[in-house]
């Protein structure tokens, strides 16, 4: 029978690593991407429990069009389905030294230390290329992937489904896979991008093209 208890998937969907992988495949529109086509598509005869998305939640500081353009993309996703969930995590930013910058920085004082002249204007130029880029913005998604994989383990565990479909390339899954198969489950990982890893220690790695997606937009 479809529906037979055996049958149970539920799909995790690391949001930033599989928005990149599917960028990378030069897809567009990412926006309106149905991810009830998607389950439906990956899952085929199993029964569709839910799919849990994953991704760190834009604050509304900074930049406006991220912000607006990512809670635009993440109520459509909610419409698409009732069994489709968010899971917000968080994104922090820190600055990270740019060593290139720092370098040329370190150079230009060095020549000028030693008495080394070249044009001044360029010399200028140079020091304020360093002094601009020394330091750049990085901003990173907090409690998303140890969110995604705990809950992985965690229904495994009690019982909520009996093929988990993880939509991701990351090798940091491993373990949560791993755990997930101890159980008795199956894990069907599922990406555009390479997973070696996941791959070594999933039931199957799917690899989807471009072409899987046709008719998978709004």
């Amino acid at each position: 029978s479809v529906n037979a208890p055996s049958d149970r998937a539920i799909v995790f969907v690391d949001g930033n690593n599989f928005w990149h992988a599917l960028r990378n495949l030069g897809l567009s529109d990412l926006g309106r991407l149905n991810y009830a086509i998607v389950s439906n598509r990956l899952l085929g005869p199993r029964q569709w429990v839910e799919t849990r998305y994953y991704v760190g939640q834009r604050k509304n500081t900074g930049n406006g069009f991220a912000y607006n353009q990512q809670r635009v993309a993440l109520n459509f996703l909610r419409s698409c389905d009732p069994r489709i969930s968010l899971h917000l995590g968080r994104i922090e930013s820190h600055m990270e030294e740019n060593k290139t910058a720092t370098q040329l920085k370190r150079y230009l004082a060095d020549l000028n230390a030693r008495g080394v002249r070249i044009d001044a204007e360029v010399f200028r130029d140079l020091v304020s290329l360093g002094n601009a880029t020394q330091y750049t913005e990085i901003f990173r998604e907090k409690a998303v992937d140890v969110a995604l994989a705990v809950d992985m383990v965690v229904l495994a565990e009690r019982n909520q489904y009996d093929a988990a479909y993880l939509l991701s390339a990351d090798g940091d899954y491993t373990p949560a896979v791993k755990a997930v198969r101890e159980t008795g489950k199956r894990v069907y990982v599922a990406s555009p991008a390479n997973g070696a890893q996941l791959a070594a220690v999933a039931d199957s790695f799917i690899r989807l093209d471009k072409a899987w997606f046709s008719g998978c937009f709004a």
